[in-house]
């Protein structure tokens, strides 16, 4: 790190000390909002629900880079040879709940930012759009604040979320789109009876087992330019039957679909339905699609990304849509958007940790984006 570079450690410590466990707060919002106040941030706190959000920003003119992350974390759970939320800091580790995922990273944008400024102002505007419902529904969170944000023309150039996106070491992977996601549960009604006499009943175990089978026996894609092949996961079968010479009468599954983009979450559902109903005519089919998928496409902005990272980082990022949902999925909406941040090997585990030379050096990554957005 640079004599004059800001130093993130102090605020992630802040931060990780705030036990906002989604959907509490418990003032990290309060800390963030004060130290960009400081930095000459116009924030605005904007409450939905129970959820506490901000949105701030500084500057008013072209081009917009936004900053985009949360500030709960999921529950810290057993394991932890600390308190998770002392933010100790051990042979050179910061731990504690959100170190990875993601308050570091929001403390090493701030960073970034401040160090900026010491050159002065930026030619254009430095925004944040930080949320704290990312971990659990995500009903009162992003979604709203864009909302808010469209409303009130706020629409940025490019956003940039801090999720931990690196599997070993900081540089190697930039995300630039996420597959959808979609969970089922499938309840298959059948007529109960004694097992000894099947010809009196309607086995719904059997037309489950046959309803899984064709749809996990069907290949729905090989992948395409940016995603890898959709894939479909039975997650649960279910009957409660404590009887072993009992046919129950319903039996139930549950499933995710991870999709790229071949398909949409309806096409998907209507396809659900079809094969279900063929082996199941008495059937509830409950469907939920968390997120469609997307893809901010490689062009200019992209390119600045990658070479702003591969500067600060030696590392030449590989482009990538792979993992989990994350609220780029309603950011994409609004403006372009990637994701880049921490390395995430510990992520949501006991133990959570950052080296803080790596927080340090992501401040000087977020650094070189900010110079290459804004100037």
């Amino acid at each position: 790190m640079s004599a004059a570079a800001a130093d993130p450690l102090a605020l992630a410590q802040a931060l990780i000390r705030a036990r906002s466990v989604t959907p509490a707060d418990d003032g990290a919002q309060a800390v963030l909002a004060a130290a960009l106040e400081r930095l000459g941030f116009a924030v605005h706190r904007l409450r939905f629900g129970a959820i506490e959000n901000l949105y701030a920003r500084l500057g008013d003119g072209a081009p917009h880079l936004c900053f985009a992350g949360h500030t709960d974390v999921v529950p810290a759970g057993e394991g932890w040879s600390a308190d998770p939320f002392a933010a100790e800091v051990r042979e050179g580790m910061l731990y504690g709940r959100g170190a990875c995922d993601m308050k570091g990273a929001i403390a090493a944008f701030v960073a970034a930012v401040e160090t900026h400024l010491a050159a002065g102002r930026p030619r254009g505007s430095i925004s944040l759009l930080i949320t704290g419902d990312e971990e659990a529904e995500a009903i009162d969170g992003t979604a709203k604040v864009l909302a808010w944000m469209r409303a009130h023309g706020e629409v940025p150039d490019f956003c940039l979320v801090g999720e931990p996106t690196n599997p070993t070491r900081l540089g190697e992977v930039i995300k630039i789109g996420r597959r959808g996601s979609l969970n089922a549960r499938i309840v298959v009604h059948g007529t109960q009876g004694h097992s000894a006499y099947p010809q009196l009943a309607d086995n719904p175990c059997h037309r489950l087992v046959a309803t899984l089978a064709e749809l996990t026996g069907r290949r729905l894609d090989a992948g395409s330019e940016h995603f890898e092949p959709t894939s479909l996961q039975v997650t649960s079968i279910d009957v409660g039957n404590p009887a072993t010479n009992v046919i129950p009468g319903s039996a139930t599954a549950r499933l995710n679909i991870r999709f790229n983009d071949r398909h949409s979450g309806a096409a998907l559902e209507a396809w659900l339905g079809e094969v279900v109903a063929k082996h199941a005519p008495r059937h509830e089919l409950t469907v939920a699609v968390s997120g469609e998928s997307f893809l901010t496409a490689p062009g200019p902005m992209v390119a600045k990304l990658v070479a702003a990272v591969t500067a600060a980082t030696g590392v030449t990022p590989r482009l990538d849509t792979g993992g989990g949902t994350s609220d780029a999925r309603f950011i994409t909406h609004l403006c372009p958007v990637a994701e880049f941040g921490l390395v995430g090997r510990t992520m949501h585990k006991a133990d959570e940790a950052v080296p803080v030379a790596e927080l340090r050096a992501l401040a000087e990554t977020y650094r070189a984006v900010i110079a290459a957005f804004v100037r």
